[in-house]
């Protein structure tokens, strides 16, 4: 068989087989891939039969050279379109075009030697330069098919080269083996695209998957922190109590509820508006999720009442929620608030195996009134 014949039917192959892959995964990548390998096939097609010794055979044979020149380049442009679109200066026509008026009319004026070897040499510098786009790739994106494909094209660069140095002539002896074995790399090379559109198609999907877990993540912090004030919510509250009431019984950890009021919140808002309100209740638990440590729970109960579900006995709950108080009272954020603001506290412990919490919080509560009466 034609040894060119079975490459051109090769790339012509290749090229529809990523033609069928370029429906099923839309990206402009692949079609430079295609664009390449055709115009490798009609390289190939043009000089399948060898023209007898006259100008427009030689020009036939420059023409494919041109074709075979471009093909290698648009290996270079597809490695720059996986990342972002390429662009295509005009500079780059105006640059080729002598490039392709030498390679069409030289031969028929100086014979084929005029473009054979330049030509080859040429061809090999692109797909050197293609094949280290593609390592570059493999760098920035850890792609296998992208280091076969980059490998293959090192190959095919080698070749033109060995054939621009050891060979004088398309039709020397050498030519004929040269070309089945450009015919495996061509196959393994399109193996290689196929594995690199399968891994990218596989990244585009983890990085979905990752999209749609931090907007899942971002939607579930909306749902169980309270947007006023940034403290978890009684729908936050809910889903862990069991948890924790659990881990207490189980490991015999203390356990204590806070609760915690705003002096004063309701006629502010009366008198000052909801506005100097809604700042009151920012300030105040901006205040509690800093002083309290991270292991513990604030959530804002409702109103201008927080809870606190704290690791530790009742009586160091109390002295940690007197500690509030006092450290509220002498913080420089009250400065800034509505006179006669201060916090109320009351402080209950989670007895072992208890399976309902809402008294305990009411007691919780009570308190909390007691420590309000006391402050008055």
């Amino acid at each position: 068989m034609n040894p060119r014949l079975l490459s051109g039917t090769t790339a012509l192959v290749v090229a529809a087989l990523l033609l069928l892959l370029y429906f099923y995964r839309r990206r402009p990548f692949i079609l430079y891939w295609i664009a390449a390998w055709i115009l490798l096939a009609s390289s190939m097609f043009l000089t399948v039969r060898l023209y007898s010794d006259t100008p427009l055979g030689r020009m036939a044979f420059g023409i494919s050279q041109f074709l075979t020149l471009i093909g290698s380049l648009s290996f270079v442009v597809a490695a720059d379109a996986y990342r972002h679109r390429p662009r295509m200066a005009r500079a780059y026509s105006l640059l080729l075009l002598p490039v392709a008026i030498w390679f069409s009319l030289a031969p028929a004026a100086l014979k084929v030697w005029s473009v054979f070897a330049p030509g080859h040499v040429l061809i090999g510098g692109a797909l050197a330069a293609a094949g280290v786009a593609y390592l570059l790739l493999v760098r920035d994106v850890r792609l296998l098919g992208a280091l076969i494909v980059g490998i293959m094209l090192f190959v095919l660069a080698g070749m033109n080269l060995w054939m621009a140095a050891a060979l004088s002539a398309p039709d020397a002896a050498g030519m004929r083996p040269t070309f089945f074995s450009m015919s495996v790399v061509f196959l393994v090379t399109a193996l290689g695209m196929q594995l690199m559109t399968f891994e990218d198609m596989t990244d585009e999907l983890q990085r979905t998957n990752r999209r749609l877990e931090t907007a899942q993540s971002d939607l579930r912090e909306l749902v169980i922190t309270d947007p006023l004030t940034g403290c978890r919510n009684r729908r936050f509250f809910d889903e862990i109590i069991g948890r924790e009431l659990q881990r207490h019984s189980r490991y015999r950890s203390p356990l204590s509820i806070v609760f915690i009021d705003i002096d004063r919140f309701k006629t502010i808002n009366d008198t000052l508006g909801h506005e100097t309100g809604d700042r009151v209740l920012r300030d105040v638990a901006g205040f509690l999720l800093r002083h309290i440590r991270e292991a513990d729970y604030v959530f804002r109960w409702g109103g201008d009442e927080f809870l606190v579900l704290i690791t530790c006995t009742e009586a160091e709950a109390l002295q940690r929620a007197t500690a509030l108080q006092a450290a509220f009272a002498a913080s420089p954020e009250l400065e800034e608030l509505p006179a006669g603001v201060a916090l109320s506290v009351g402080a209950v412990e989670v007895p072992p195996d208890v399976a309902d919490v809402l008294p305990l919080i009411e007691a919780a509560d009570e308190r909390m009134y007691a420590n309000k009466k006391r402050g008055r």
